[in-house]
């Protein structure tokens, strides 16, 4: 049972995340999301997550309650808070408490084995990887990624959440995403190195291992929808904001609680090192069956894809797809169409060198601005990785500032 105390903090903490979440800046905001996820961009739109937040410790960020889920509701509150108040750019807050339904997944099977390098807390650590597939046979040691759904947990989480908020905020359960970047997964079974000496000398192995957990990954994803437990109101999509006509027009309004109302990321980052030959034989097909079981997909994260996006266009329902700093900048943007949101990911670099540099940053935003429009691209950034900010926080804020000057003066 929550304490006396724990409901207070919970309570002031809605209260403020409220305060912000009602303000009409948050209708145009989304409104401009929706004209870009249709490709009909009005100026290119800025986000920022995935952040070293044991350097960015302060009290604001400081958890209170002790109960451990409830203390989860509170972590993302404070940090949704903290990113409003210091670098909103185009973030969009929900009016509403979301409230994770109880569910379970059971994941593949394998306990991953690993060597780790790097202090406990870091959000910047180095990871060796133990191959546990050395076999053909092995790959049966990956299972199904079950799903089930404890009802009555929810229930009762619902209910506590609604006294604990009532007369501050509504409260909605949501439910679970999916991941269908597989091969991350087969890279901590395997390690890199050894998929990569695969691809030449066992790819019948590595084909095995991707069928297998391809069919373990449609099971959770089939299993999800027999229970209605899908996320359909979630408004970020690998730290993009994802409100369309189609899937989610207003916050909260999604289409109900199955996959095909959803949106997912796919990617494939162990491919960046390969030929598009290699990706169209072993990411390809895979991708392609999980794809189709979503409304619309996110494609790439930190991979290299501006040499096989003519392979991207073929996953089904497509709709974003992401220019790393390890993809050639005037190719993606010469080759991604205006069908498709070209996800520019600004290097994190900047913002861990000695001294923070918003000159460097704006000529590096701007040269992708230029880029987008001498093609007729749909353009968003996203901030994201940032594996340090050399323990100075306002550099975030300024690498925001310098950013929406960029993007609101784009035409």
């Amino acid at each position: 049972m929550l304490t006396t105390h724990d409901k207070e903090v919970l309570r002031a903490l809605a209260g403020a995340y409220m305060s912000y979440a009602t303000l009409p800046v948050q209708k145009e905001k989304i409104g401009l999301w929706r004209a870009l996820n249709r490709c009909e961009m009005q100026r290119p739109m800025v986000t920022i997550d995935q952040l070293p937040w044991d350097e960015l410790a302060c009290g604001e960020l400081a958890c209170r309650v002790e109960d451990r889920y409830w203390r989860g509701v509170e972590q993302t509150l404070r940090k949704a808070l903290y990113k409003w108040r210091h670098f909103p750019v185009d973030m969009v807050l929900d009016p509403f408490i979301a409230i994770p339904k109880a569910v379970a997944r059971t994941g593949y099977g394998i306990r991953v084995k690993e060597e780790i390098l790097g202090p406990e807390g870091s959000t910047c650590r180095s990871h060796r990887y133990i191959n546990q597939l050395l076999e053909l046979d092995d790959v049966n040691l990956i299972k199904d990624d079950r799903v089930t759904h404890d009802e009555a947990q929810t229930e009762m989480r619902l209910a506590e959440a609604e006294e604990i908020f009532q007369g501050i905020a509504p409260v909605r359960a949501v439910g679970v995403g999916f991941h269908l970047g597989v091969w991350d997964r087969i890279n901590t079974f395997m390690g890199a190195q050894e998929c990569y000496f695969a691809f030449y000398d066992n790819p019948e192995l590595l084909h095995a291992a991707m069928e297998r957990i391809t069919r373990a990954t449609i099971a959770g994803i089939e299993d999800a929808n027999r229970l209605r437990v899908h996320d359909d109101t979630a408004n970020l999509c690998h730290c993009s904001h994802i409100f369309t006509d189609e899937l989610l027009p207003d916050s909260g309004q999604g289409r109900g609680p199955v996959s095909q109302n959803c949106w997912c990321l796919g990617l494939a980052q162990l491919m960046t090192a390969v030929s598009p030959a290699i990706f169209e034989e072993f990411e390809l097909p895979y991708i392609t069956r999980m794809a189709g079981y979503f409304g619309m997909i996110y494609y790439g994260c930190c991979d290299r894809l501006d040499d096989r996006l003519d392979l991207v266009k073929r996953i089904p329902n497509v709709r974003k797809v992401s220019c790393s700093p390890w993809s050639g900048r005037a190719r993606f943007a010469a080759e991604i169409g205006p069908e498709l949101v070209m996800s520019a990911k600004p290097s994190p670099a900047f913002l861990a060198t000695d001294s923070f540099d918003a000159e460097a940053v704006r000529r590096d935003l701007e040269l992708t601005c230029d880029l987008a429009r001498q093609n007729g691209v749909n353009l968003e950034f996203l901030l994201k990785d940032v594996s340090t900010v050399r323990k100075d926080p306002g550099r975030l804020t300024r690498w925001a500032e310098t950013a929406m000057r960029v993007a609101e003066g784009y035409a």
